[in-house]
């Protein structure tokens, strides 16, 4: 398939949107905050869960249950929304989101914590495609750029409001409140979109490809498994991490096949025969697996290294959030300006890779300022490919494979992630072993013998020779995570200078009063 615009968007008088338009864009940033602040405000809470609720031996599973959740169901839900009617398909997503919210606040055991967190999950897996895939309905490709900045700024305050949120809600209110709160936000966002948006009822033909979505799930439960007991739960050879990878490779080989056969595929092949969609895909891996990655580390090495507090961890990674934000919108707005796009994707990687060197020059003696420009460097390339990914990705397919063009991208982008922490923590986790034993001797082996990422209090007990080895194994440790994400960055600026850049559709003519305005498949309601 040919590298063509996406038609059908509502095109509105010289791109700018009605106050309806911005009312519906606004309930979508606050699903989006939703699905991405979760596991930032439950992370500071868990240390209370558990005094509470015990079963300190489970903790890794309330959040491995809910990211399990969240990637296997993305495929899904932007297949449903294809098949089905965007509109249904997302306030669905919300309703099962905030049930797992109600149900996680209420849970009386950490069994039951993690249960209804995998429900949080599936519901979670909808609201970011739901997101991605709307707007791709609603806002022509060359008019999506304005609205880049909007969704960098709900990321970035996720990722720095986050752990300040969850800190002060269960501090004041109580744990349970850390999901409780969900529910306000979901009911806002869920009656603006029921009373504003109105999206087409579709109904196709044929039915759910049950068997394309269970080989895919099983093919991705396996492979962010394998990512988060690698290394960790169990080493790299152990019989379970094989048999997951062996598990894993024959249902996604099994799933491809399979997609070439089924009547209505849960992932068509041929959105891949798109050479930018495909290159979208590469380049949105690559993100997530550096993003994540940076975003563990960096607070680490500052807490570590640099005597920074934790409380504030947040903060710690304002330099490269904040000139993520405004890299973002500087693309946004060039992008609409100009309907051009790929010096992005070059100059994002390119920046990136020398972020990330950097980033791998830290040693004990580093300051604050310094490492802050360089992360700095680092969000300006992120920047440029964060939302770029998503909007060339859109404008690759039809406009009937929206939500699996959305859904795809997200879902690479999370399996970036996932491998990100897995691979970049292994190499840490090993290097800190190794100075630590190198200038600690026993010691440093046994100090770190549980986990290479000691929390304050831990190191606070260290003797002084102890702690200072720590440091510097901190240190190598970064070092080599973030020389490693450098090199991977290179297969992003590789495939950035393969894409082809096909006009964005923009905003059309203005209409005359015949009734003959945005096309019937899909308006937006004046609020009264």
């Amino acid at each position: 398939m040919a590298d063509t615009p996406a038609a059908g968007a509502v095109e509105t008088d010289g791109g700018k949107q009605p106050r309806s338009v911005r009312v519906v864009l606004l309930a979508l940033m606050v699903a989006m905050m939703l699905a991405m602040l979760d596991n930032m405000i439950i992370g500071t809470a868990m240390p209370t869960i558990v005094g509470e609720l015990g079963g300190l031996e489970h903790l890794a599973w309330v959040v491995t249950a809910y990211t399990l959740a969240t990637a296997a169901s993305t495929p899904v839900w932007g297949k449903l929304g294809d098949m089905y009617g965007r509109k249904a398909t997302f306030m669905t997503s919300i309703v099962i989101f905030l049930i797992g919210s109600a149900l996680s606040g209420m849970a009386q055991d950490m069994g039951q914590l993690i249960a209804f967190r995998a429900v949080q999950g599936l519901g979670a897996g909808g609201l970011m495609v739901g997101v991605m895939a709307i707007i791709g309905d609603l806002i022509p490709p060359r008019e999506r750029g304005k609205y880049q900045g909007m969704m960098a700024a709900v990321m970035a305050l996720a990722m720095i409001g986050g752990p300040l949120v969850g800190g002060t809600i269960t501090d004041n209110w109580g744990w349970r409140w850390a999901f409780y709160i969900n529910l306000p936000l979901g009911a806002i966002a869920l009656a603006a979109v029921g009373v504003v948006l109105h999206l087409p009822k579709k109904r196709a033909k044929a039915g759910i490809d049950y068997l394309g979505v269970a080989l895919l799930t099983v093919g991705i439960t396996s492979i962010v498994l394998v990512t988060t007991w690698g290394g960790t739960e169990y080493a790299w050879s152990s019989a379970r991490i094989m048999e997951l990878i062996g598990l894993g490779v024959a249902s996604l080989v099994g799933f491809v096949f399979w997609q070439t056969k089924a009547a209505e595929p849960v992932l068509p092949l041929h959105i891949f025969r798109s050479r930018n969609f495909t290159l979208m895909s590469v380049i949105g891996f690559v993100v997530g697996f550096v993003m994540f990655g940076a975003t563990l580390f960096l607070p680490l090495y500052q807490q570590a290294v640099q005597g920074a507090s934790a409380t504030n961890s947040g903060l710690l990674l304002l330099p490269m959030l904040g000139a993520m934000l405004v890299t973002s919108m500087v693309a946004g707005r060039v992008t609409t300006n100009t309907g051009r796009y790929k010096i992005f994707p070059l100059l994002g990687s390119a920046l990136m890779i020398v972020g990330l060197y950097l980033l791998s020059t830290m040693d004990t003696d580093t300051t604050r300022l310094t490492s802050g420009v360089f992360m700095a460097v680092v969000g300006l390339g992120m920047g440029c490919l964060m939302q770029i990914t998503m909007l060339v990705a859109q404008n690759s397919v039809e406009m009937k494979d929206m939500g699996v063009a959305s859904s795809s991208t997200t879902l690479f982008r999370t399996l970036g992630s996932s491998f990100g922490v897995a691979v970049m923590g292994a190499l840490f986790n090993s290097r800190v072993q190794d100075v630590m034993s190198e200038k600690a001797g026993a010691l440093g082996s046994q100090a770190t013998e549980q986990s290479a990422q000691l929390d304050a209090a831990s190191l606070a007990k260290l003797p002084a020779a102890a702690r200072e080895a720590y440091q510097h194994a901190v240190s190598s440790g970064t070092h080599s995570a973030f020389l490693l994400g450098a090199v991977i960055v290179v297969f992003a600026l590789v495939a950035a200078v393969f894409v082809t850049e096909v006009p964005l559709k923009g905003a059309g003519p203005k209409k005359d009063d015949t009734g003959d305005g945005a096309p019937a498949a899909m308006t937006v309601s004046e609020p009264v």
